[in-house]
């Protein structure tokens, strides 16, 4: 089995390829090759160029090859939901739209017209968000569904450039609300809704398996390492997941913090109750029978944005440090509510929240920044609370995993406002999951537990104890009313 290892960990903003080996009792990341990611707007709809990560796929094996690596075992993961058509030809049929595309606007109303969301959620156990494949599905082109083969998550389409081998990884595949909990496959009923067989979908595949060598024509043709495909857990947030280190006698929840903050506990069973479904929370697949119930917190995606419309003059680190200079908790917003999803201007989305909430409007970048941040501790507050209750078992510490895991003002706010520890770290969880399903597939490790104890020990993690917040009762009285907005 080869000694290296190779992440291909790629997200909505970046994308990346990182090597790790396994030595001395400690994992070791090298980041060999990092590209831009971002959907584009053609005729009033959003794609991704899924061509382009295939390339920048193979200019990392190729960096890699210069590095050294003869052989190497390989896993990708990406976001979820969005999905490729594949015709019998094996081709592309059509770009592949981006979840944030506005084409699902008032789509969950219809789709409620044929099942109840009461239903799908009994099913499925899955979060309604407008941007579910289910939805997507719904309300794309039936002609283009017609001629489609298969249909495949963007990572399984990757993983099939590569090898010629079509399969639907469970973690990105549960994301779909498509999949019945308890049978474990494609829900009969769902499909019938969207006019798809079963036989449209391929072969659900866990993490772990092995799907073969990256194919010789194009090791020849690109000049690539010996490349052992891997299924890894494809959901980035399902290697994340993998990558949070254990907390021996002590209950915790992880915030898996990218362009999406993830906030939940990993359970052996779903819950998929009237309480979990009013509240929102889903029961995505994970690694090795596990499940991810979670929310979706929109994330870092909020600063992105602020970032990009000021030209990225600049770096997220600089934006905290503009925000930590500013009077705390002045402005809210409530993070989730779908006027953020993909608003024209972020900046000016949120000072009308705020207008709208009679609060004081942000003036300066300063005060936009530290506004979202405040907001995300709040929110990361009030679902942390959530939590408990829908799981029976106090939180006791708070992980925080992923690129927000640097943001020290995000950090220490999160942990005052929720009163309980939070410890940061590691910022490359995602990439870390990916290579501990490699490894506990070569039997270089033996579970899930080892892997996570050698992460802890492995990589610094960094402890923030709660402060005291001046006026607290008054200020989640406020958060509670803006959060109606």
């Amino acid at each position: 089995m080869p000694s290296n290892h190779i992440a291909v960990d790629i997200g909505a903003s970046s994308g990346r390829l990182v090597l790790g080996k396994l030595e001395d009792g400690k994992i070791s990341l090298e980041e060999i090759h990092r590209f831009s990611n971002g959907f584009t707007e053609r005729n009033g709809s959003c794609f991704w160029d899924i061509d382009y990560l295939f390339d920048q796929i193979i200019a990392g094996l190729q960096k890699a090859k210069t590095y050294g690596v003869q052989k190497c075992s390989l896993g990708i993961d990406t976001w979820a939901v969005d999905y490729v058509l594949i015709d019998k030809n094996g081709e592309k049929i059509q770009e592949v739209y981006s979840y944030r595309d506005n084409r699902t606007e008032n789509v969950m109303e219809k789709v409620a017209a044929h099942i109840s969301p009461e239903e799908v959620y009994k099913k499925t156990g899955i979060q309604q968000l407008t941007f579910n494949t289910l939805y997507q599905l719904y309300v794309h082109d039936q002609r283009e569904l017609e001629k489609a083969d298969k249909i495949l998550m963007v990572p399984d389409y990757l993983y099939y450039r590569l090898s010629g081998r079509m399969i639907n990884e469970v973690t990105n595949a549960s994301t779909t609300q498509l999949i019945n909990l308890h049978t474990r496959d494609y829900d009969t009923d769902l499909l019938k809704l969207l006019h798809l067989k079963r036989e449209q979908f391929a072969e659900l595949t866990e993490p772990g398996e092995v799907l073969g060598f990256v194919s010789e024509a194009i090791v020849q043709q690109y000049d690539l390492p010996e490349c052992l495909l891997i299924c890894a857990a494809t959901h980035d947030t399902a290697s994340s997941v993998l990558g949070v280190p254990v907390h021996e006698g002590r209950s915790s929840a992880y915030i898996s913090s990218g362009t999406w903050s993830l906030l939940g506990v990993e359970l052996n069973h779903p819950i998929n109750n009237h309480y979990a479904r009013t509240a929102n929370y889903t029961n995505e697949w994970g690694a090795f029978g596990t499940y991810r119930f979670l929310k979706n917190v929109m994330g870092m995606w909020l600063i992105q944005e602020v970032r990009r419309l000021e030209n990225d003059r600049y770096s997220f680190a600089e934006l905290a440090e503009l925000a930590a200079n500013e009077e705390g908790f002045r402005s809210l917003i409530p993070c989730n509510h779908t006027r953020f999803l993909n608003p024209h201007n972020m900046i000016e989305e949120m000072c009308r929240s705020c207008q709208d909430s009679g609060q004081h409007v942000p003036t300066t970048i300063g005060q936009v920044a530290r506004c979202i941040f405040d907001s995300l501790a709040l929110s990361y507050n009030s679902y942390l609370n959530e939590l408990e209750e829908l799981t029976g078992t106090p939180i006791d510490v708070v992980q925080i995993v992923g690129g927000g895991s640097n943001n020290e003002l995000l950090c220490q706010l999160t942990a005052d406002v929720t009163g309980r520890e939070v410890l940061a770290g590691p910022t490359e969880s995602t990439a870390l999951g990916n290579i501990a399903v490699q490894l506990i597939r070569t039997r270089d490790i033996s579970g899930i537990h080892e892997v996570r104890k050698i992460i802890g020990n492995s990589f610094e993690i960094k402890s923030y104890l709660p402060r005291e917040v001046l006026n607290f009762s008054e200020l989640i009285n406020r958060w509670n009313l803006v959060s109606r907005f």
